[in-house]
């Protein structure tokens, strides 16, 4: 069972993230996206959190989903990622993890590294799919879609089907390997470090 996340972000306007929301088995709310996704109409599975930002009505009225988590060394995204894989599920999509405020959103683009460890997560903005890799992987594309790696290990890497390929170089700054360019329906990235890979929707 694929569950979706729902973070304290912007709430997705795009059909992509749209559907996984409308489609899922399994919608997990961070606590202060709550009662945006309750006003929408919606009802989560599960809230997950410190609690400290949904509100006293919805806190009593979803007290038996409310899962209160108060430590204060992770946020309420890797608490929600946290309780899923406890419930072995551990294929998920996270939405409304962008938008807001940018360090919240570099941070939780770059907690993907840390949940591959445990689960199969993909992060799905208005914009496009954030993937984490920490070895060879292959990813179904289009002629012409837009590409950026992010490394985050000072280590090699090596892409083909890209427009820009990249043989057994290092990135030493995220920028570098940006804006880059899938050639045909597949490309891949060789890579021994943890890697971050963005692709766009068709315009």
């Amino acid at each position: 069972m694929t569950a979706v996340i729902i973070a304290n972000g912007s709430y997705p306007r795009h059909a992509i993230p749209l559907a996984h929301i409308e489609r899922a088995e399994f919608i997990v709310c961070c606590d202060g996206a709550a009662d945006d996704f309750i006003r929408r109409g919606g009802r989560p599975d599960a809230i997950v959190g410190d609690c400290d930002s949904i509100s006293p009505e919805n806190k009593n009225r979803f007290a038996d989903i409310l899962f209160r988590e108060s430590e204060q060394e992770t946020n309420d995204l890797s608490k929600a990622v946290r309780f899923c894989v406890a419930r072995g599920k551990t294929d998920l999509i996270i939405v409304a993890a962008t938008g807001k405020r940018e360090d919240h959103t570099l941070g939780n683009i770059s907690l993907l590294l840390d949940y591959r460890a445990t689960a199969n997560v993909k992060m799905i903005t208005d914009y496009g799919t954030f993937t984490p890799i920490d070895t060879y992987t292959e990813f179904s594309s289009f002629p012409g879609q837009t590409v950026s790696i992010f490394s985050f290990d000072p280590l090699p890497l090596t892409f083909s089907g890209l427009l820009y390929p990249v043989e057994n170089r290092v990135l030493t700054n995220w920028w570098q390997g940006t804006l880059n360019a899938s050639t045909g329906t597949v490309f891949s990235i060789d890579t021994q470090g943890r890697v971050v890979v963005f692709q766009a929707f068709p315009e």
